[in-house]
This record gives C-alpha cells, structure tokens and sequence, in this order.
C-alpha cells in the first residue's frame, strides 16, 4: 500500500530531496506544506520546486498572525527568555508548523509526517513531539537522520533525480528566521573564542556604524499586549516588522549565546532579534510599574519554566496552559506605554507610566507632600528583625576574625 507523507518543505537542499528520497524509500506519495512565518528568504517559487522534485500537491500557508497572536505574543507576556539571552524565535515557531502539518494530514488522510530535521539539533524534539501529542497515530520520518549524507553527497544525489536546486555561491552559515527572529549557526561560528564577523548579520547593523543620533520610541501596551508604536495603533505582524527595521538600524538585537541544547550540547548560537528585545525590555518596564513585589519575584520563577518548556517542545502539555493561565492573570493591569532609547547596539528605557501604576510619587519623594509615615518605621524594624535577634542571642553567630584591629 502506497503511503502519503506531509512534508515540512521549505526549498532548501535537505528537504528539496526528501521528496524523491521518500518516494524511493517507502514508496511515498509526498504532500509539501510550506509554512511562512514571516522569514524574508526568496520563496516565490517555493511551490513550482516541490512539485519539481516530485510531490503530488505543494501548499503555502501564511501563518504570520497566528504565530504572532497565539504564540509570539503569549511568550512576550510570559517573559520568555531561554537562559536570559534567546528570544525564542525558532522554538516558538516549530510547534505552530507542527499543527499545520497535522491539520493537512489529517485532511489529506496522510500516514506520517516528515520534516528536515537532524538527529543532533532541538527542532528534531519539537517537531516529533508536537506532531505526536496532536495526533499519536501519525508516523514520522526524518530523512536526513537516516541518510547519513554530506552536503556534496546530497548534491549529487539532487542532480541525480533532476531536483531544481538553488545552490548559488554557499554561505558557511545554517540559518533559520520568522517574524521573531534570525538564528546564525556553524562556520566559524562554532569556535566561542571567535567574534561573530559582520558577514554572518543580516538584518542588524554593526552598532559601531549605526546612525550617531539616538532613536526614541514609545510602546503601547494594553494588558501585556503591544498596540502601538509611537501613537499609531497597529496590528501585532506590523508592529514586529517596524521594530525589526528601526531596532535593526540602530545595531540592537544582536544576541552571542553558549547555549545548552535539549540534547546535551553546549553550542554556540548568534541571534538576531531586533524587535524581539525592544519589546521584551519595554514589557519588562512595564511591569516593573504596575506588579508588585511578590508578583515580580514568582512571575520571574514562572518565566524561567515557560521558557524551558518552549524551548524543550513541551507546548502542547498540560503543564504550558497552567504556566500560560497564571501569565494571563498577571497581565490584567500591565497597560501603559514605555518610552526606550535605541543608540549604537543599545536599547534603554528612558521612562514609563501606567494608568494602574503602583509607583506613587506622594510615597517615593523626598520633597516637599511625603505622605510616608517616617515613624512607623522604627516598629516595622523592630518587628522585621526580631527572628534574627532572637537566634543570635540563643545561637551565637560564628564570626570570623577580621584582623588588623589592633
């Protein structure tokens, strides 16, 4: 019996021939699926070379406002920040692509669904687990970690069944980008002790020539959600795509990270994410204003495990919609606008107010209309510390010498 296998296509080498790998194979009829997220590689063709290289139907799906939406958004909320460096983008974006595949097979009564990915990376974790969570009985295939080719190998076996490639001159870098962010890997990248060369940046510039005149912006935000940009309201697809712009010109949203992989790895990954960490810094205001100590300091706990959990592929977990649940609830009074200063690779925030801000001036200055009861401090003290009086009186501490005394 001939089996149908969804594809997760996006026309580069690796999965231009898995089509005709998996037809070989397991004798596959092979639906492509092409999914944009709003990354700015050339895929006007994208479509004409899947059925090129064989598959039986090719299909593009704009999926930009849901991944904003559904994804993006509930992680800028979150605070989610993969060992306080990686915004996420890729990560993110993988369990959404996953839904889509599943959606086609199931609609294209399909038996397994494959994707590009290798034995050594994290995608692999993302995509086997969101494919399997949303449906168990599909199958997947991951052709390139049976395979076992080189690059050159690849090419020649490309060449050999006719598959239309688009080689040109070879980049040393592997690259993935959406709407969120550019990751930037191997090359001589994989050596930490190197720094990242401007060739390896494309959509941020080198902070030492951005522009000499600092660029200020103010954010919007309406329960956690940004809705404007400078006063003018826009959709959260546009929103992300003028931040990346304007941040990117001023050299903001470079990211070098030695970062842990789900598989064991240390690895060395550079991002780019302009408007990933302008949003992020502005949110993180915000909040800062309008949460209260308690809230900041368990909503920081809750941002570490949303991020790991995005990271690892747990999305569709019980476990993601109770951290998801708790974030929401934060979110209610997180409304106000930040205003941040974008110069030579750096994002600042220069001030920020909030209709349901908990800063209030009458209790912070120190000028004339303090309203702080200064007296009530002394008991406050004295009630603040008596644990540690009580056990240092029955507990003698164990103090060392400091010397030089005398």
């Amino acid at each position: 019996m001939t089996m149908k296998v969804v594809l997760a296509y996006s026309g580069g080498l690796d999965t231009s021939i898995a089509i005709p790998w998996l037809k070989e194979r397991y004798d596959a009829q092979v639906v492509a699926v092409t999914v944009n997220l709003g990354g700015e590689k050339d895929s006007g063709d994208v479509h004409e070379r899947a059925l090129a290289a064989g598959a039986i139907k090719a299909m593009t799906v704009d999926g930009k406002e849901a991944f904003v939406r559904h994804f993006v958004f509930p992680a800028l909320q979150a605070g989610a920040i993969y060992q306080g460096q990686y915004p996420l983008a890729t990560a993110l974006g993988r369990p959404l692509i996953a839904r889509y595949l599943v959606e086609v097979a199931q609609r294209e009564s399909a038996q397994a669904v494959a994707h590009g990915c290798t034995g050594k990376g994290n995608d692999q974790v993302r995509f086997d687990l969101g494919i399997t969570t949303l449906d168990p009985s599909l199958r997947i295939i991951a052709p390139a970690r049976e395979w076992s080719m080189t690059r050159e190998e690849e090419i020649q076996y490309a060449h050999s069944r006719q598959v239309p490639l688009r080689l040109g001159q070879r980049s040393p870098y592997s690259t993935d980008e959406n709407l969120w962010g550019r990751s930037i890997e191997a090359g001589n990248l994989e050596d930490p002790w190197q720094e990242p060369p401007e060739e390896a940046f494309a959509w941020t510039r080198s902070p030492e020539k951005a522009p000499q005149t600092p660029l200020y912006l103010e954010i919007s935000f309406d329960q956690g959600l940004p809705q404007a940009l400078d006063g003018e309201e826009m959709g959260g697809v546009a929103l992300i795509q003028h931040l990346n712009n304007m941040a990117g010109e001023h050299g903001v949203g470079r990211i070098d990270h030695l970062e842990d992989r789900l598989v064991g790895i240390k690895s060395r990954e550079v991002y780019e994410a302009p408007a990933a960490v302008v949003l992020h810094a502005a949110h993180k205001a915000l909040e800062s204003i309008t949460l209260s100590r308690d809230q900041l300091r368990f909503k920081e706990r809750v941002a570490r495990e949303y991020a790991e959990l995005v990271y690892n592929g747990l999305w569709y977990t019980g476990f993601h919609q109770d951290l998801d649940a708790y974030v929401r609830s934060t979110q209610r009074y997180v409304t106000g606008t930040v205003r941040l200063k974008l110069f030579k690779g750096s994002c600042t925030v220069v001030g920020r107010s909030s209709p349901y801000s908990l800063y209030q001036h009458d209790l912070a200055t120190y000028d004339k209309g303090d309203r702080f009861d200064h007296r009530a401090s002394v008991g406050f003290i004295h009630i603040y510390g008596l644990p540690g009086r009580t056990q240092a009186r029955l507990q003698p501490l164990d103090l060392p010498d400091l010397g030089g005394n005398g």
